[in-house]
């Protein structure tokens, strides 16, 4: 167990310079899409109602406030391990409710307005922003922040600090 959370709370901070931009990109995705979903009912209480989520409105706002701060920590750097893997789980979570019933055309949400509607290829289509961040998140934790980040910061501010007492 503790070789667990130590993994969790330990990001590699070994990763290229370049993570900065995958780390933007997913932390920029979700903190607008958070504030989407207070901004307009359909994105949040109405869609999660739609789904037959229990407690449409907590659950709206509560997944919401997570993608703000989340998608803050994830641009900025901190906790990164621990954010990406539960962007990583929430996309899983968002496939399975709103994408899978592409196959059968059962979706509880409007099919998409334009052809394909149902069937394999509307799956594909509608779900490649969800798969992109699924991926993009396990990458970050995977390979870490990288340097430029807060989690790199503090991580050698506390070494740093532990020398000099």
């Amino acid at each position: 167990m503790k070789k667990n959370i130590n993994w969790l709370l330990n990001s590699p901070l070994t990763a290229p310079d370049s993570t900065l931009l995958v780390r933007f990109l997913v932390g920029s995705i979700f903190f607008w899409e958070g504030i989407l979903k207070f901004v307009y009912a359909n994105q949040g209480v109405g869609r999660f109602t739609k789904l037959g989520l229990p407690f449409p409105e907590f659950t709206a706002d509560l997944i919401a406030g997570f993608e703000i701060v989340g998608g803050l920590f994830i641009i900025l750097g901190l906790f990164s391990r621990i954010i990406s893997l539960a962007f990583a789980v929430e996309m899983l979570v968002a496939i399975w409710m709103t994408k899978i019933v592409l196959f059968s055309g059962v979706s509880p949400l409007p099919l998409p307005q334009v052809p394909p509607k149902i069937g394999g290829w509307a799956f594909l289509h509608e779900v490649r922003t969800d798969y992109a961040l699924l991926l993009l998140s396990i990458f970050i934790a995977w390979e870490g922040p990288g340097k430029k980040s807060l989690d790199y910061k503090w991580k050698h501010k506390n070494k740093w600090s532990k020398t000099v007492s």
